[in-house]
């Protein structure tokens, strides 16, 4: 319990900052994207709403569902930041590196959730 409460946090912070510095989020944006500004917002409100919905038995195994999709779906993001690792000079590029396998240990933490 201690560890999908600290996942939900983890989530319901992640997802605020989306709110609260909106432009980090848009600059990390695959060219290709429209709507960078619409796309933070909505990825923020889903981060929120799945470390929310991880509280609560009945919305559990789908709030981790939507999880695991939503850290497929920012994947992208995260691929544009080391390919335009030039921008984020204050983030060494092993650290970019980095964050892309990251990924999946939080799919799988989040996979913990899907069942009831």
């Amino acid at each position: 319990m201690p560890a999908r409460i600290l996942f939900s946090i983890l989530f319901i912070a992640a997802g605020s900052l989306h709110f609260l510095i909106p432009q980090v989020y848009v600059r990390i944006m695959p060219p290709y994207l429209p709507a960078h500004l619409q796309l933070v917002y909505l990825s923020g409100l889903f981060e929120i709403l799945g470390g929310l919905g991880l509280f609560l038995p009945a919305t559990r195994p789908a709030a981790a569902w939507g999880l695991i999709a939503l850290l497929i779906a920012v994947m992208p993001a995260n691929i544009q930041m080391v390919i335009d690792h030039a921008r984020f000079p204050a983030i060494p590029l092993w650290a970019l590196w980095l964050r892309l396998p990251l990924q999946i240990p939080l799919i799988w933490w989040a996979s913990l959730y899907t069942r009831r």
